[in-house]
């Protein structure tokens, strides 16, 4: 089913009432996400080493995921997690537990240069939906550090710094050459401003039902 545009809140709407009306568990919603992701990444072709970036919000949750899956399939990865563990709640701290568990190298910021050179795939997981404004630091760092890596870049759901609802991007904006958004495209996508920074886009499916995304389809 192709959906139209969906804005922040309509996003969290679909959420809340698979999760709440549907019974399904939020860990089940991003686990689709982070494969679909993965499944992207390995469409697109992996030549070596995939550094994912992870925030402390279900976007990093999403990253610990795609690692997980990719180190699965024999890929090289590292997760750098932008955030102290101790910061990471529900099933973001769940799938940072079971990739710690896994023995995946999950490395803090002062690793990321280093694991930056000679990376082949770039993974964006610092930021979601809910993010507007320009990014503050240490976040805005992290960005400007992504963006100057000589490598190929995923954004998991939207570039980081760039606004869901209205396209406009932050000062910094990640510059996606790839992004996987997740059930529609948003709003901001439309933006003829964002077009630098998404790359091309993909939709992935996460699993929600039929009946629930009818909901969201134009009357």
């Amino acid at each position: 089913m192709e959906l139209p545009s969906l804005t922040r809140e309509q996003v969290r709407s679909i959420d809340r009432k698979a999760i709440d009306h549907y019974g399904m568990k939020s860990l089940v919603l991003m686990e689709n996400a982070g494969r679909g992701c993965a499944d992207k990444l390995c469409e697109l072709g992996i030549v070596g080493k995939v550094v994912i970036v992870c925030g402390k919000g279900n976007n990093g949750g999403d990253g610990f995921v795609i690692a997980r899956h990719l180190d699965a399939r024999g890929r090289i990865v590292r997760a750098i997690l932008a955030a102290k563990p101790d910061e990471l709640q529900g099933d973001a701290a769940a799938n940072y537990a079971i990739l710690k568990s896994a023995g995946i190298p999950i490395l803090g910021t002062e690793r990321l240069m280093e694991e930056l050179r000679g990376a082949n795939w770039i993974v964006d997981a610092l930021l979601g939906t809910g993010a507007s404004g320009d990014p503050r630091p240490p976040m805005s760092g992290l960005i400007e550090q992504l963006n100057g890596a000589n490598a190929r870049k995923l954004a998991v759901d939207l570039p980081s710094g760039l606004d869901c609802d209205t396209g406009i991007p932050g000062n910094p904006t990640f510059r996606a050459d790839h992004t996987c958004t997740f059930v529609a495209p948003k709003v901001g996508f439309a933006n003829p401003a964002a077009r630098e920074f998404l790359g091309t886009v993909s939709v992935h499916d996460i699993g929600v039902p039929r009946k629930l995304l009818e909901e969201f389809l134009p009357k």
